[in-house]
């Protein structure tokens, strides 16, 4: 980005306990703070302030939040190393939270719901759903999107005791790349140490450090997706499963089996052209996209946590093909336990670490990858001893992975026209049998 520096503040890792005494706003009590930074703090008196203080340096900022972490990034000049910091500390510690702010957040956060609910890309809305199914009313499976109704009940005392109770020294991490690690720590003392935050010193809430509880189930969402994408061209009308089972954290030794497993099964949509740089290779194209026309799209999605994980399939087509397209998904689970090719293993494990260097090339994919490492786990794995780790998955680490994973109850997320969609019993059966089939089902009537 021809910048010499570029560096980030986390603000905190609240993780999914937060969900617990925040579940009337999901992840988003910290939405007034991330437009993409607050529009005032105790030392600028707007968001254009700020934005005019980052431009003297050639910066730009961001502001993210996740399931576990909210991250706030400012990529710079290194030379105004200080004064970012700064900005920062104040950003984090000091925002104002004034009536008008956090109106305009609310009203983002309406429009934000409205557009997912018309969007053609059913994929947000379905990863909230597989979540609910897969952790039933408890941690990560809590609501990440706030509830149209409980978006009012978020005012500044809310903001300020959710701040209190999770933006705490010990859930921060300041993470520099291209800067002097002893001028980040010098700011760092400079602008974070004995500062008071606008919320105050006040007791805490006590932070519930419950472990996430897998229970699988089914969610289900009937919705007329023949009108979501009209014009000359319209989208044709889906319906969209996505199917889920239980793998593991990050934190855990089979995260990296479970990784080149999620590469292996790769997917993606009837439409995508290229070679295999593009994943033309894997399972889910060559068993299901190259055999089954009809199917729109079927892919793989690994998600991790620090207590848990979730690998699932997401998959559309036409909903009078909707059993179908489910055993074919509940065969490719199957196959998964099943025999490992070397070949498709390399090349699964060649693509990951591809993956994994061109993304690191990145200076501010660096920063966020030095951040999260050391957020979640307090010290960070260099690229080569990641490669070295991928390096020495062998067949045997997947297929163990894979047949463990079987073991558990699926999560199920349905969208659209689920007339022909089958029970839940009967996919966990398909899932529990040799060949991956729905026992059978027969009619009197059609």
């Amino acid at each position: 980005m021809g910048l010499e520096g570029e560096l980030e503040a986390f603000g905190t890792r609240f993780g999914a306990p937060a969900y617990r005494q925040f579940s009337s706003g999901g992840a988003y009590p910290s939405v007034p703070l991330s437009s993409p930074l607050p529009g005032s703090t105790d030392r600028f008196g707007s968001k254009d302030e700020i934005l005019l203080t980052l431009e003297k340096h050639g910066g730009i900022c961001d502001c993210q939040t996740s399931r576990d972490t909210t991250m706030y990034a400012v990529s710079a000049d290194s030379k105004g190393l200080d004064t970012v910091v700064g900005l920062l500390a104040d950003v984090v510690l000091h925002p104002r939270l004034t009536d008008e702010e956090i109106e305009l957040a609310r009203m983002a956060v309406r429009f934000e719901l409205e557009d997912l609910s018309m969007r053609p890309d059913p994929e947000p809305l379905l990863t909230e759903m597989i979540h609910e199914a897969a952790y039933r009313e408890n941690t990560v499976g809590l609501h990440r999107f706030c509830p149209t109704e409980n978006i009012a009940k978020i005012d500044r005392s809310v903001l300020h005791s959710y701040l209190r109770s999770y933006y705490t020294p010990d859930r921060m991490v300041l993470a520099g790349v291209g800067v002097e690690h002893e001028r980040l720590v010098e700011c760092a003392r400079k602008y974070l140490l004995g500062t008071r935050p606008a919320w105050g010193s006040g007791a805490a809430v006590h932070v519930d450090g419950s472990v996430a509880q897998y229970t699988g189930g089914i969610v289900k969402l009937e919705r007329d997706m023949s009108s979501v994408s009209l014009g000359p061209t319209p989208f044709p009308e889906l319906t969209h499963i996505m199917i889920g089972l239980e793998s593991c954290s990050f934190l855990e030794g089979d995260f990296l089996p479970f990784a080149v497993l999620n590469m292996m099964m790769g997917g993606g949509g009837s439409f995508s052209a290229g070679g295999p740089g593009k994943g033309m290779f894997t399972r889910l194209y060559l068993n299901v996209l190259n055999r089954h026309h009809w199917m729109y799209n079927a892919t793989s999605y690994h998600h991790s946590y620090e207590d848990t994980g979730l690998l699932c399939i997401h998959a559309s087509a036409d909903p009078r093909q909707v059993r179908e397209m489910v055993e074919i998904i509940t065969r490719e689970f199957v196959l998964m336990a099943g025999t490992v090719d070397v070949v498709e293993l390399e090349r699964a494990k060649t693509q990951l670490t591809s993956m994994l260097m061109m993304n690191l090339e990145a200076r501010p994919v660096i920063f966020e990858d030095v951040g999260r490492q050391v957020l979640a786990t307090r010290s960070r794995k260099l690229p080569h001893e990641l490669c070295a780790l991928i390096r020495d998955v062998k067949p045997e680490d997947v297929k163990r992975v894979a047949s463990a994973m079987l073991r558990r109850k699926p999560a199920v997320a349905a969208l659209g026209d689920l007339s022909d969609l089958p029970a839940y019993e009967h996919v966990q059966a398909a899932l529990a049998n040799k060949d991956g089939r729905l026992p059978r089902t027969y009619r009197l009537f059609r």
